[in-house]
């Protein structure tokens, strides 16, 4: 009997999960190749974890089908295993750092990559008029459960903000925990601040490393399968984009096999025309 391609994907996948595990990363990365070739899309990240060994280039981001599918199938558990597990407490320290600053209120927020509602939970207080957006259908329903949001869109960051019409601006936008799922920052930064009146914020977290780990693009994969960036990238790509940093502060994004995950929060304001 033929064996299917969905069980040779399968196969190939748990083997060279098995290999890694072991630490014959050699023998794992010639079965992640197998399954990149079996399954083009990528839905098991197969091509970030090749980039986690150092055995493949760093892509320009995470597979979307792969985030998509990563987040649907954790949608249920999601809130407990980040905050409860892992001590992810960013949404929190971003209204701290708000709050510290005395940004005041906004009249619209957008919530990129707004998962369950954790940032927007946070936000609402701050904002007349809020709207997430996840590329997981399941998260988008959990959201909106929490009942923090005026309008909810499934879709990409980067596409939504591209798709939006020139006229639409935001009082401030918030990406929490969206950047370690994409390596190249720039074309995101840019439309965000496109997004932005004079005046306005953009606030977002992201995971790092010791700035010698980095290569001149300024992001690699880490260990955990997630995009780290370095400080001097993202300070480049404000600076280019007409953002200016008002706050750039070294955290602690979470937890992962009981040891810390630095990252930084940063918050900038849109310089320039409208």
């Amino acid at each position: 009997m033929v064996e299917s391609k969905q069980k040779r994907l399968e196969k190939a996948y748990n083997k060279a999960l098995r290999l890694e595990k072991s630490g014959d990363l050699d023998g794992a990365a010639a079965l992640y190749r197998e399954v990149l070739l079996l399954d083009p899309q990528d839905r098991g990240g197969a091509s970030v974890r090749l980039a986690s060994m150092r055995r493949g280039d760093a892509p320009d981001r995470a597979p979307p089908a792969y985030v998509e599918t990563l987040f649907d199938q954790h949608a249920e558990v999601f809130d407990n295993v980040l905050v409860e597990q892992l001590g992810y407490a960013v949404p929190v320290q971003l209204r701290q750092m708000l709050a510290d600053l005395r940004a005041g209120s906004f009249g619209r927020v957008l919530d990129l990559g707004c998962g369950t509602g954790l940032t927007g939970g946070e936000l609402r207080a701050m904002s007349r008029f809020i709207a997430g957006v996840d590329i997981s259908e399941r998260m988008i329903e959990l959201a909106s459960e929490r009942e923090v949001y005026d309008e909810l869109f499934v879709g990409e960051a980067l596409e939504f903000l591209l798709s939006g019409g020139d006229d639409e601006r935001w009082d401030l936008i918030a990406a929490t925990d969206v950047m370690p799922y994409l390596g190249n920052l720039e074309p995101l930064v840019e439309a965000a601040s496109r997004k932005l009146e004079p005046g306005s914020l953009f606030a977002f977290s992201t995971e790092t490393l010791s700035e010698e780990l980095f290569d001149d693009r300024g992001y690699t994969v880490g260990k955990y399968q997630r995009f780290a960036h370095s400080e001097s990238y993202l300070r480049s790509l404000l600076q280019r984009a007409e953002l200016a940093v008002e706050a750039f502060e070294p955290i602690t994004v979470r937890h992962e096999q009981g040891e810390p995950v630095p990252g930084h929060l940063v918050l900038a304001r849109k310089t320039g025309q409208s």
